[in-house]
């Protein structure tokens, strides 16, 4: 109490336990059908505003869809909730377009094939009204502009269609004369023009073919604007947007390449890893993300569990990092897989450049950009596989690359698992919360109840470990696990709480 009137607000707790519900299924498969290899789906993107969705697959297809329950209104869900409007559906999407943007390659100078499929999709900023994103596969980077265009026709001649063939000669059921392009015929006479030519109304009434807008009907298209080839070496494994509109970057296991949209004849090298004596390599990097709002900044991960920050004003050359945001290795804990497990497969900036969210194969870190001593949030995803990693390596599972991401209001992060499960953890200061879900129709399918955890104080630099069931053979909810059924890419709308996320051919919806 200040000044006898004025009072003090109770600090407020952490935010409620979303329940997740099923929106909508893309491609959903039938018992028993078969998924093509070429039809899963590699890269999951939402644009900025959160109307349009991108998904890339192995085939080199993107397919675009659109948000359909913000435009009936003409006005915004948020401005909707602002106003009171009562909204009665949850977030609805449709498909929109779809088009081949890579193809399979052969690099006939290293006897590579290279695939098509589609490794990251990335937005970039919209102008009239029409979309540009960036794909990419293994080796080249396009750049793409999806418009509507108005269909146009062509409008009819007044000539009598029995008469008139291609550009005015006539038809006719006697021995045809031949004629030249203005109509002329070829009997000693050029300026004996038949009356049979032109409509009755003589030359002036004589119209061309005209090609004009006959409707209203739209057509989409998309046609790539650029092509950045060249430039990589090894496999790209990100690409990423800038802040100012203009440039982006790409990254492959040993080099960050910076590049201007409007210029794919060249690229600035800004990051370089490769030593000069390839046996020297202990280190490669995994992921890389612009700053979502300092244009200047951007942050890369690599395989050995640590992230690093560079500034562009710095210097040309950024092999020298700003700050370095790594956790010291536990003592006594190193084994033959230490290494494989610390490996970060991606990273991502908070909406506020604040955080960035790590994941590696066994957990999921939250990181402040102001703190490098260690993460202030660790949420165990795969501790119950430790016992099983010996067979993960056997089968390569070790290897795979999960995804996260965060949500818009940076109060909750996911990332995927096997058995088509995804996790959805609280990061906000005292929150407890850990859903996880099924990649299905049901989503709490394979729920079971646990106990409650007591909740516990939690300042913004305490770090929090949050541990699943470690029972070998089962997963966190006591359910036998699958790894040949893994959700490795999914994505959060940048200002509501739906997820995205892919299984093999599908494209899974859940909202909140």
């Amino acid at each position: 109490m200040h000044g006898g009137d004025e009072v003090v607000a109770a600090p407020a707790g952490p935010p409620q336990p979303l329940d997740w519900k099923f929106s909508q299924v893309f491609g959903e498969r039938i018992a028993g059908e078969e998924v093509q290899e070429v039809d899963i789906i590699s890269a999951i993107e939402f644009d900025k505003t959160g109307d349009h969705l991108a998904t890339g697959d192995r085939g080199g297809r993107v397919v675009l869809f659109e948000r359909t329950d913000t435009k009936d209104h003409g006005v915004s869900r948020r401005d909707l909730e602002r106003m009171d409007y009562p909204i009665s559906r949850h977030p609805e999407f449709r498909y929109k377009t779809e088009f081949q943007s890579h193809e399979p390659e052969f690099d006939y100078l290293k006897s590579l094939e290279i695939e098509e499929k589609i490794n990251k999709i990335r937005w970039c900023q919209t102008a009239n009204s029409a979309l540009f994103l960036l794909s990419t596969n293994d080796k080249t980077i396009k750049f793409w502009k999806v418009q509507e265009k108005k269909i146009k026709k062509i409008s009819d001649m007044n000539l009598d269609p029995s008469k008139a063939v291609g550009n005015g000669s006539v038809a006719s059921s006697s021995s045809p004369k031949p004629c030249l392009v203005n109509g002329s015929s070829f009997d000693g006479s050029y300026n004996n023009l038949s009356n049979d030519f032109f409509p009755p109304g003589g030359l002036p009434s004589l119209r061309l073919p005209v090609v004009v807008v006959t409707s209203q009907e739209t057509n989409l298209v998309a046609r790539c604007r650029r092509v950045y080839g060249h430039a990589h070496d090894y496999h790209i494994n990100s690409i990423s947007s800038n802040s100012d509109g203009e440039t982006f970057i790409s990254a492959d296991d040993l080099r960050i390449n910076l590049w201007n949209l409007e210029i794919s004849s060249q690229s600035f090298n800004i990051v370089d890893v490769k030593p000069t004596n390839m046996e020297d390599l202990t280190e490669v990097i995994t992921s890389a993300e612009f700053h979502p709002t300092h244009c200047n900044m951007l942050a890369y991960s690599s395989s050995k569990g640590s992230i690093r920050l560079i500034d562009l004003r710095q210097s040309a050359l950024c092999d020298s990092h700003a700050k370095l945001f790594e956790e010291p290795e536990a003592p006594g804990s190193r084994s033959f897989f230490t290494e494989i497990i610390a490996s970060i497969s991606d990273i991502k900036f908070s909406k506020d450049g604040r955080h960035i969210l790590s994941r590696d194969y066994m957990t999921l870190k939250l990181w402040d950009i102001n703190m490098d001593s260690g993460p202030v949030a660790t949420f165990q995803v795969h501790e119950y596989l430790r016992p099983k990693l010996c067979d993960l390596y056997e089968n390569d599972s070790i290897f795979d690359k999960f995804e996260c991401c965060l949500s818009g209001d940076g109060l909750r992060v996911a990332t995927g698992s096997y058995s088509n499960l995804f996790r959805v953890c609280g990061c906000a200061p005292g929150s407890t919360e850990s859903t996880t879900l099924e990649a299905s129709k049901n989503p709490m399918r394979r729920q079971v109840q646990t106990p409650t955890r007591p909740s516990r104080p939690l300042s913004s630099i305490t770090r929090v470990v949050r541990r699943g069931s470690e029972t070998p053979g089962v997963d966190a909810n006591g359910n036998s696990f699958d790894f040949t059924t893994k959700l490795l890419h999914l994505a959060w709308h940048p200002t509501e709480n739906l997820i995205a996320c892919a299984a093999a051919n599908s494209l899974y919806m859940y909202y909140a």
